[in-house]
C-alpha cells in the first residue's frame, strides 16, 4: 500500500497521510511538555482546558491536514499522521493488565490529545475502563482470543461502539511500540468504497432496523440494544453503524445483506503497520477497523497504542455528560 505524504489533494482511493517536519515535531514535543506535569492528571478538568489551549498552539500544517480530514475525510476515512513525539528509550514496559489506562500526562499521551482535540472534544465512556481519557491498547494475559483491544487474535473489523447512541465521531490511535515482529496492523475499511460493491437491494436491506448490536466485553453494564440499521444517512453517502462480532441479523434477508457487506469490507480492506510516533485517525461514521493478529511474548516490549475518542457535537450527548464533563454515563 502506497501512502500519499501531503494529504492536501488525495488520489481516489489513497489514504491521507501527513508526515511531520523535524521542526513541527519538536514544536509538538514542547508542548507536550508542557502538559506533561508529574502532578497532573488527564482526566482533571482543569488539564483539559489546559490542553485544549495547548491545541491551538499546534504548527500550522498539523492543524490544517487535520482539520483537513475533519471537513472530508476522503473514500478511505482515515488520516495517518507520522512523526509524533515517542522516546522509545524512555516507555516504561508495556502494560499488561486489564482495563489499562493513562492517567499520567506523558509527552505521547499529551501529544495524542493534542491532536485529538482539533478534531472536537475527546470523551470517554463511565463503563468502559472507567471513563478514562487516555486508553492504553495493549494485550493482556489469557485473553489471546478475546474480541477486544485486549485480545491479540484477529480483531473483527467493526465501527466503535457501533451500540451506543453516542457513539463516538473518531477514532485515534498513536502507536508507542509495535509487536516484536512487527506484524500488527491496523485494517480499516470504508463505506464509501464498500457500497459501490453492493446492489441496490442489499443497501435498502442495510439501511433499515433489521439489526441489533451487542456492546462488546469492554462496556460493563450496557443498556439492552435496540433494533437499528446498519447503513444510515444519506443514502448517496451513508455512515455505517455495524460490529461484525456483535451485530445479529433480525431474519435471512437481513443476514445475506450483512454477510454482502462483509464481504465488500474485505475486499476494499486497508493495512497499516503502525509504527511509534504514527498516529491514524479514523472516521468512526464512515470507516470501521480491526486489527491483524500478531504474537505476544509479554516481556515488557509488546505491542502498545494509546486511544482517544472525539466527537465533533459536544452538545449532541450533553445529557448523557453529567456536569458537561468529557465522561459520557
Amino acid at each position: 500500500m502506497t501512502l500519499q505524504l501531503d494529504s492536501r489533494e488525495p488520489e481516489a482511493g489513497v489514504p491521507m497521510s501527513h508526515v511531520l517536519s523535524e521542526a513541527d515535531r519538536t514544536a509538538v514535543r514542547e508542548l507536550a511538555v508542557e502538559l506533561a506535569d508529574p502532578a497532573g492528571r488527564i482526566d482533571d478538568p482543569l488539564w483539559v482546558e489546559e490542553a485544549r489551549e495547548a491545541a491551538s498552539r499546534l504548527p500550522s500544517a498539523v492543524a490544517a491536514a487535520v482539520r483537513r480530514f475533519r471537513r472530508d475525510a476522503g473514500r478511505e476515512g482515515v488520516l495517518l499522521l507520522r512523526g509524533l513525539p515517542v522516546d522509545e528509550a524512555a516507555l516504561p514496559p508495556t502494560p499488561t493488565v486489564g482495563g489499562s489506562v493513562q492517567h499520567e500526562p506523558t509527552v505521547p499521551a499529551a501529544s495524542l490529545v493534542l491532536t485529538s482535540m482539533q478534531l472536537g472534544e475527546v470523551v470517554a465512556f463511565r463503563q468502559e475502563k472507567g471513563g478514562a481519557l487516555v486508553q492504553n491498547v495493549v494485550p493482556v494475559p489469557g485473553k489471546e482470543d478475546f474480541q477486544g483491544n485486549a485480545g491479540s487474535v484477529r480483531l473483527k473489523m467493526h465501527t466503535e461502539n457501533a451500540f451506543h447512541r453516542n457513539s463516538p465521531d473518531y477514532v485515534i490511535l498513536m502507536c508507542l511500540r509495535n509487536d516484536h515482529d512487527n506484524v500488527a496492523g491496523l485494517l480499516t475499511s470504508s463505506v464509501r468504497c464498500a457500497v459501490e460493491l453492493l446492489s441496490a437491494s442489499t443497501r435498502e436491506v442495510l439501511g433499515q432496523p433489521r439489526f441489533v448490536t451487542s456492546a462488546p466485553g469492554s462496556f460493563e453494564g450496557a443498556e439492552t440494544p435496540l433494533p437499528r440499521p446498519v447503513l444510515d444517512g444519506d443514502p448517496a453517502d451513508p455512515d455505517i453503524r455495524v460490529d461484525f462480532a456483535s451485530t445479529d441479523p433480525l431474519d435471512v434477508t437481513a443476514a445475506s445483506a450483512l454477510d454482502q457487506l462483509r464481504q465488500a469490507f474485505d475486499e476494499v480492506r486497508r493495512t497499516f503497520v503502525l509504527t511509534p510516533g504514527d498516529l491514524a485517525i479514523v472516521d468512526n461514521r464512515i470507516a470501521v477497523h480491526g486489527r491483524t493478529s500478531f504474537r505476544p511474548r509479554y516481556d515488557g516490549r509488546d505491542r502498545w497504542l494509546q486511544r482517544t475518542y472525539v466527537q465533533l457535537d459536544a452538545r449532541r450527548s450533553r445529557p448523557a455528560r453529567p456536569g458537561n464533563g468529557n465522561v459520557l454515563n
